[in-house]
């Protein structure tokens, strides 16, 4: 049996057909017309429909019960069959629960989708499988379940979605990326960030602009059964991606439209008014040294709101539009796509055009070919409020005068005399990025025989991104003179692989063996100008006086890899399923250029054994896997030895050295040993368990060495770390009633990592988080790669008021000490990731009403709360604004008083507000991170097809004991890397301006044509 796949909004359909008939007969009987096996006498005409979301199903089976009557629905979900009213029709479609209905004139016939689809098609590695076949750790999720939240990123989407997966979603910021991480860190400085494989293209590490709403599913791969088959690029786990593809028959128009609002999400954080800071100051210890040119009682009554002055309701607009239209021979898809948001932080604009435009031609049974082509455009425009203002500014100084005119910087009315107003600066500054992204494929498939094809796929991407910035000379920016930056940055890659697929079956024993290779690689250019001195007004580098700097450089890099996989399997029980990879990569040592890379992986589903015979068990099956997958360092060049040109001798060109040979440096490998169990019960309960442990060695490390030479680091690989972790989903149908039904969803998810050695005997390395005088981290063997490494704070003394702080003596015991100094960091129990993290939601259906949340949870991780250490800071910063005391603290007033803050002084002496445990909280939360109302409208028209009208909220509340802003950090952000990827990581700790995550609300149309 051939098997195909057909698309239906968003759900994978099969039809199956004898070898001998030809795919695309079928194919066009489905797409144009309804197929009736029986000839007509009496014909009854309907619809059926999804019953969430009123859209057409396409080729649902529709069977006159006890007769062999039987047809099948067209594109628009149509069907006639010759039956009486009032006889029994049987309506099934994959991925639905089957529907027994009375026969009427001109019915509509409504289906509920299942949650689990064991016949339903996977894309996995380079091909597709039934899910019943497989013996991976997988995830899929449809365009419905990745859309329920608005931004302009996919990476956001994906928060709390997938078991495994933990996603720190971008900040408030319009167009702000994610960072993600699957199963656990595997490296210890190395990118955490998974593959992305768009629609059979490896794309890197950085989906790029892809739009959302393009996608039509999207498959996490997780463990070494899945992801060994892409090698040295699945370390971090692969995010499988296919687009909306082109299918034949009438043509469908869908249009989208989502409108709302934003508003900022302050969480707990609360900047002191005027009233509230002079108190402060009048409570300081040394309140007599206070040297403000400007302090008296009546600045209690001076109450600037610097947060109102930089924030504002933004909105958020998102537009698609989709056309399908062709034949049997030649079909196609044409998507189009505007985002636009102005953000709640007045002053940036992102706004984002997206197209998309693919083929389907068959110009004879034994060849498919599929070109497509994509593009995109992003604006913004930045005139961004300053978000370290709308904390740090003080509520006695308005950047208004008297007359409402904006003062100057540095203005001698103002008690902070020394400050610059950013508002002052905007009159006139500004910068503009603009990006631009292109995209072609040219796909075919060959059907060399009935069971044998060759399949192509080939690509070449290219972006760009366009910045300039501008600084009036009347600003403070560039020391009166003004200036103009301009940089571009060019981004190319190429990639062809190259497939023969193999299919056969005899008997009971089916066999599917892939033989590849593939090529990929790219080159990435970056030049940057800048001058100074200019006519105000005039933002063109031509009409600078002075040249202020130029720059440039340019890398390559490439990847080839020869790879096979077998998948095998008696009666649909024993599976068995193996892949090979090698690996060569342009960024190591010519002794160890190549890596290979493999895996194994069984499953057996013990209920299609004749003699399994448990009355409420409906499907069980049994995984297990081991395997291999690589790393490659985040630099292009490790292995080389080095020179920086450029060096000025004498004003005379030179080179130093800038990096130690090591052509021995050799891959990153991790070795996975996964188990896991699907069960259904009870016809209502899906549930699945996985466990896994990974080991990976030859851990790639900047080893630090003596700077004596003018280096100062080598690559090497260096040590070894684990990662255990438990993975359990599960889906319950509470209520399958005919016009109510109620389903809820679940995801737990458990991680912990050790680091097992490092390197030449080294017993620790101390990283920092990148933010001067922050928390550092600890890499210790024994100890978590996220472990914090700071000084352990002690509380207030009650006596004194004065800060407290641990320290070892010299019998090895902890004690207090008031120095700080005198205290020593150690390493803690407390680490930067969840030990336990997931989601869970629930849907309900009522005749044509639908309604969704979805909640996400975690425990276990601490968030060093940087920000404290300057509006908390105990008198130490007093040129910034404060906290406002939240509840359940309290500062020492006098002897006695238990307190949570020590005794404040006017520029604290006592190093009260120094990194330590003292600003290190806990981000276990719970969030309400959608939750939507929709109604279905079931029109008789012949124009309309479908129309939903839904409302919805996002990230509506948190609970949570965290004492910042929001307790999910936004991703940090180093922009790009050398292969011009976008570059992301958790955080650690938050800075000094944090930009807060944004609340929504959204009207929202769906209508078919």
């Amino acid at each position: 049996m051939r098997t195909m796949r057909k698309t239906n909004l968003g759900r994978s359909l099969l039809l199956v057909v004898p070898l001998m008939c030809s795919p695309y007969v079928v194919q066009k009987a489905c797409a144009t017309h309804a197929m009736t096996i029986q000839a007509q006498t009496s014909i009854i005409k309907g619809k059926v429909v999804d019953s969430q979301s009123g859209e057409p199903i396409i080729s649902a089976s529709i069977t006159v019960n006890g007769t062999k009557k039987m047809t099948i629905t067209n594109i628009d979900g149509e069907f006639s069959i010759d039956a009486q009213v009032g006889d029994e029709l049987v309506v099934t479609s994959l991925g639905y629960e089957k529907k027994t209905v009375k026969a009427a004139e001109n019915m509509t016939i409504s289906l509920v989708a299942t949650s689990t689809m064991l016949s339903e098609t996977v894309v996995v590695g380079y091909s597709t499988q039934k899910r019943n076949s497989l013996t991976g750790s997988l995830k899929s999720i449809d365009n419905k379940e990745l859309t329920n939240v608005t931004t302009a990123n996919v990476t956001n989407m994906l928060t709390g979605k997938i078991p495994g997966m933990n996603v720190m979603p971008g900040s408030g910021k319009p167009g702000s990326f994610g960072a993600i991480i699957v199963r656990g860190k595997s490296t210890i400085n190395g990118s955490t960030a998974p593959l992305w494989v768009i629609d059979g293209v490896i794309v890197g590490k950085d989906p790029g602009d892809i739009n959302p709403n393009d996608i039509e599913s999207l498959t996490v791969l997780k463990d070494a059964a899945s992801t060994a088959i892409y090698g040295s690029q699945g370390a971090n786990g692969v995010i499988v991606v296919t687009t909306k593809g082109a299918r034949a028959g009438k043509t469908s128009i869908t249009f989208s439209a989502k409108m709302g609002l934003s508003t900022l999400n302050n969480g707990k954080v609360k900047m002191m008014d005027g009233a509230e800071l002079y108190d402060y100051y009048k409570s300081f210890t040394n309140a007599a040294e206070i040297a403000f040119p400007r302090w008296n009682e009546q600045l209690r009554d001076s109450n600037f709101d610097w947060w109102k002055l930089a924030t504002h309701t933004g909105n958020v607009q998102n537009y698609d539009l989709t056309i399908n239209s062709g034949g049997d021979k030649l079909s196609a898809v044409f998507t189009g796509g505007v985002y636009k948001e102005d953000g709640a932080v007045r002053g940036y604009d992102f706004t984002r055009y997206n197209t998309m435009m693919k083929l389907n031609f068959k110009p004879f049974s034994w060849i498919a070919i599929r070109p497509s082509l994509n593009g995109s455009k992003g604006v913004i425009d930045d005139r961004q409020r300053s978000t370290y203002s709308m904390y740090s500014m003080l509520p006695w100084d308005s950047p208004y005068d008297e007359n409402g005119k904006i003062v100057g910087n540095r203005s001698s009315a103002w008690v902070n005399s020394n400050s610059t107003n950013y508002l002052y600066e905007l009159q006139y500054n500004w910068s503009k990025y603009d990006s631009y992204s292109f995209n072609g494929n040219f796909d075919f498939d060959i059907y060399l025989t009935d069971w044998l094809t060759f399949s192509s796929v080939n690509s070449y991407r290219w972006s760009t991104h366009l910045d300039k910035s501008y600084v009036d000379p009347r600003t403070s920016g560039a020391e009166d003179k003004g200036r103009v930056s301009e940089s571009t940055s060019t981004n190319t890659r190429r990639y062809t692989n190259q497939l023969i697929k193999a299919t056969r079956s005899f008997g009971d024993y089916h066999g599917f063996l892939m033989l590849g290779y593939e090529f990929n690689d790219g080159e990435y250019r970056y030049h940057n100008g800048s001058g100074t001195g200019l006519v105000p007004g005039f933002a063109q580098l031509d009409i600078t006086s002075t040249p202020e700097s130029v720059g440039g450089n340019k890398y390559e890099w490439a990847v080839q890899s020869f790879f096979a996989n077998l998948n095998a399997d008696y009666a649909n029980k024993y599976l068995l399923q193996l892949s090979l990879r090698t690996d060569g990569a342009s960024n190591f040592g010519s002794d160890a250029a190549y890596g290979t890379f493999f895996s194994v992986s069984g499953g057996w589903v013990a209920t299609a054994e004749k003699w399994f015979k448990v009355p409420c068990i409906d499907y069980l099956k049994v995984r297990a896997s081991y395997g291999s997958v690589g790393s490659r360092p985040n630099s292009l060049y490790p292995q080389y030895g080095l020179y920086s040109l450029g060096a000025n001798y004498n004003e005379k060109p030179g080179a130093v050295i800038a990096q130690l040979a090591n052509r021995k440096l050799t891959w990153e490998k991790s070795f996975t040993t996964g188990v896991g169990i699907d069960l259904n019960m009870f016809r209502r309960l899906r549930m699945t368990f996985d466990f896994y442990h990974k080991r990976t060695s030859n851990l790639l490390f900047a080893v630090p060495i003596s700077g004596v030479i003018g280096v100062t680091s080598i690559w090497q690989n260096i040590g070894e770390l684990t990662n255990t972790g438990f993975e359990t989903t599960l889906s319950a149908d509470i209520i399958k009633g005919k016009d109510l039904t109620w389903t809820v969803d679940a995801n737990l998810s458990t991680n912990s990592n050790k680091i097992k050695k490092l390197y030449s005997g080294r017993d620790q390395i101390i990283v920092g988080d990148g933010i001067a005088g922050s928390a550092n981290t600890l890499l210790r063997p024994g100890l978590s790669v996220d472990t914090y490494y700071l000084r352990e704070w002690a509380g207030v003394d009650p006596e004194t008021g004065a800060p407290q702080w641990y320290t070892t003596d010299a019998n090895g015991e902890r004690v207090i000490t008031k120095s700080y100094a005198k205290a020593d960091q150690i390493a803690l129990d407390k680490r930067a990731t969840p030990s336990v993290f997931g989601s869970f939601s629930t849907t309900l259906t009522y005749k044509n009403f639908d309604f969704n949340a979805v909640f996400g949870y975690s425990l276990g991780a601490s968030i060093y709360n940087y920000s404290r250490q300057e509006y908390d800071s105990d008198g130490a910063y007093t040129d910034r604004n404060q906290f406002s005391l939240q509840k359940g603290w309290k500062r020492w007033r006098q002897k006695g008083d238990i307190a949570t803050h020590p005794a404040a002084a006017y520029n604290n002496p006592s190093n009260a507000n120094k990194a330590s445990t003292r600003y290190l909280e806990s981000s276990d939360f719970l969030k309400l991170r959608s939750l939507t109302l929709g109604y279905n409208f079931h029109l008789k028209s012949d124009v309309v097809k479908a129309l939903r009208v839904y409302v919805s909220g996002e990230n509506l509340f948190c609970i949570t004991d965290y004492s910042g802003v929001d307790p999910e950090l936004p991703a940090a952000d180093s922009g790009r890397n050398a292969s011009g990827e976008r570059s992301t990581a958790l955080s650690i700790s938050t800075g000094a301006g944090v930009y807060p995550s944004v609340r929504k609300f959204m009207l929202g149309v769906n209508v078919t044509f």
